[in-house]
């Protein structure tokens, strides 16, 4: 039997109408933890340990500071106006349609390709372990099964999410005090000899490759903190958003010290920066191994793709809800703000499926030509999200206060010099990638996507006031 289908007229701008809320406040804390810990940070670390050794601590402080204020600033914004929309909302309202619409759809555009991504790190975990099935059946079955459970009903994504979330903190938990345990030697039933914090110091040094390096290091990992601003949109179907933006907002700070810094502190004074290990295992493997822990690819190999799992689901779960929010606004297909009888925006989730399975396909078909240039066109969104985060939280602020100073229940520090200060940086990153070969392409197809997308939001947006203002003029 299909479930009932309900067609809403778009409601007031900043509602989630039509959506239910069927998020529990366990759901939304695993949801806010998680967010930070993607696969990222277990794959993509020892790239950014080779580049600036130990330094790449500072690298990982100065994007994890960036990352602070904007979620500061966006929970200022998601406390007083609970939206699946979440930052395109407000920029549609603060800059105009144009800006809700662009950083919408650049949005969606990232988390579905971040989708075929996903799935394949799966699949070649899941066919390493069951050769018998090809790569592409074990990519084709986790999307299948996590499409299938976002379409029942949100508390599904809720309770997954949570599950997900739950191993990945345990396991980054574990990693932290088993490697402190080891780093001085203390360590029960281990002949791991302590090594203090020498490595911190030798081998080249802190700064083995120079200050510069910390901002290579930067463009490395600034890309793994993509993720924390889940928790907004999932706000707007928790029985109180408010006190969940809240929570998750104030809790950033200890979640990207303790996961992020914490974990890599424990590499850095693990090992040599320049371990041959690191870059051959990957950094975790390669600490784990070296404190004796047994089958430590194996056990890497699970949380891997316990991560990879999650962030396919907050993915297909993210993208699905941008789709929805922008069809409420009129930006999207009008099917996409259609919700069953659960609340579910089917429409907006199977058609964010299908086009991240066309991208599994491309993967697998043009990986270094069509999807090359997918990745490299969605890669730098996660800046511009974030600069377009700031940008519209220093217009929002009067409009919140116009209608009512009791609803800044966050408010972002030192308003507005930290907000200026936070765009200054991202716009230092942004053209520090255009001066690194490793990044300029990234940077560029992005830009230019960007450019077309809101050259294309400018003009829809120009024709729509023509129609409009010939609609009402005089015979």
């Amino acid at each position: 039997m299909q479930p009932t289908i309900t067609t809403k007229q778009p409601p007031r701008e900043g509602s989630s109408d039509g959506l239910r809320p069927g998020l529990k406040g366990r759901h939304l804390s695993m949801i806010a933890i998680g967010g930070v810990i993607g696969a990222g940070l277990f794959i993509g670390s020892g790239s950014g340990i080779a580049a600036a050794g130990p330094g790449i601590l500072l690298s990982y402080a100065l994007v994890g500071t960036m990352v602070v204020l904007v979620m500061r600033m966006l929970g200022e914004m998601a406390a007083a106006n609970p939206t699946s929309g979440s930052f395109s909302a407000y920029a549609d309202r603060a800059l105009g349609r144009w800006a809700g619409f662009s950083i919408g759809w650049l949005y969606w555009f990232f988390w579905v390709v971040v989708l075929a991504v996903e799935a394949t790190a799966g699949a070649k975990v899941l066919e390493g372990w069951v050769p018998a099935v090809p790569q592409w059946a074990w990519a084709l079955i986790t999307m299948v099964v996590l499409t299938a459970t976002n379409l029942v009903s949100v508390g599904n994504y809720g309770e997954f999410e949570f599950w997900f979330a739950g191993i990945k903190v345990v396991a980054i938990t574990a990693f932290i005090v088993v490697g402190g345990l080891a780093v001085f030697g203390v360590l029960p039933g281990s002949d791991h000899k302590a090594v203090g914090l020498s490595n911190l110091t030798e081998h080249g040094g802190f700064l083995p490759n120079g200050p510069g390096a910390i901002l290579t290091g930067v463009l490395l990992v600034v890309f793994s903190f993509m993720g924390s601003e889940i928790v907004t949109l999932a706000a707007g179907e928790s029985t109180h958003p408010q006190r969940a933006v809240r929570k998750a907002t104030n809790s950033v700070i200890w979640r990207i010290a303790v996961f992020y810094l914490g974990s890599v502190f424990v590499v850095v004074a693990l090992l040599p920066w320049n371990d041959a290990s690191i870059a051959q295992d990957g950094s975790y493997v390669a600490a784990l191994k070296a404190i004796g822990i047994p089958h430590a690819d194996q056990i890497m190999n699970v949380i891997v793709l316990t991560a990879v799992l999650s962030c396919l689901n907050s993915g297909l779960y993210t993208a699905s809800r941008m789709a929805f929010s922008l069809g409420q606004r009129g930006d999207a297909p009008s099917s996409f703000a259609r919700t069953t009888d659960r609340g579910v925006p089917r429409t907006a989730v199977l058609s964010s499926v299908v086009f991240g399975f066309v991208a599994v396909f491309f993967n697998y078909k043009w990986p270094d030509t069509v999807f090359a240039f997918l990745l490299n066109a969605s890669g730098a969104v996660a800046l511009f999200v974030w600069l377009v985060i700031a940008v519209t939280q220093l217009r929002m602020r009067s409009i919140i206060l116009r209608e009512g100073p009791e609803k800044l229940v966050v408010r972002m520090w030192l308003f507005p010099y930290l907000t200026w200060a936070t765009i200054l940086m991202i716009v230092f990153v942004l053209v520090y990638m255009l001066t690194d070969p490793s990044t300029r392409e990234q940077l560029v197809f992005s830009g230019l996507v960007a450019v077309l997308v809101i050259a294309f939001a400018l003009v829809r947006e120009r024709l729509s006031r023509e129609k409009r203002d010939d609609a009402i003029s005089p015979l």
